[in-house]
């Protein structure tokens, strides 16, 4: 079965504590359901930045930096899509970005 990259962009951060645990069950509550196709969970990540070709480095990370990443298994496109609607970063008013990852 394919595996697929997931990379988070966005979302906004939990301010209280509540908030917190609730997004972080959420979570908890998709990855579970999603089951065997979870391959790596991921993590979020920090501030990113990018090297450009000439050399120069971005300290914003782009135009739209990742938040996290994930890799899950998914029979093609449309079901990665599909898992993806799922995800709690959804409601957090970010985005997922989806890649099918070639074996080499």
């Amino acid at each position: 079965m394919p595996k697929y990259l997931f990379v988070y962009h966005g979302g906004n951060m939990p301010e209280t504590d509540e908030e917190a645990a609730k997004v972080y069950d959420d979570w908890g509550k998709w990855m579970n359901g999603l089951g065997s196709a979870v391959i790596d969970g991921g993590n979020p990540v920090g501030k990113s930045k990018t090297v450009n070709p000439d050399g120069s480095v971005a300290d914003n990370g782009g135009s739209n930096p990742a938040s996290g990443y994930g890799i899950f298994d998914a029979k093609d496109a449309d079901d990665a899509v599909a898992k993806a609607k799922g995800c709690p970063i959804l409601e957090a008013n970010g985005s997922v970005e989806l890649a099918p990852i070639v074996d080499m």
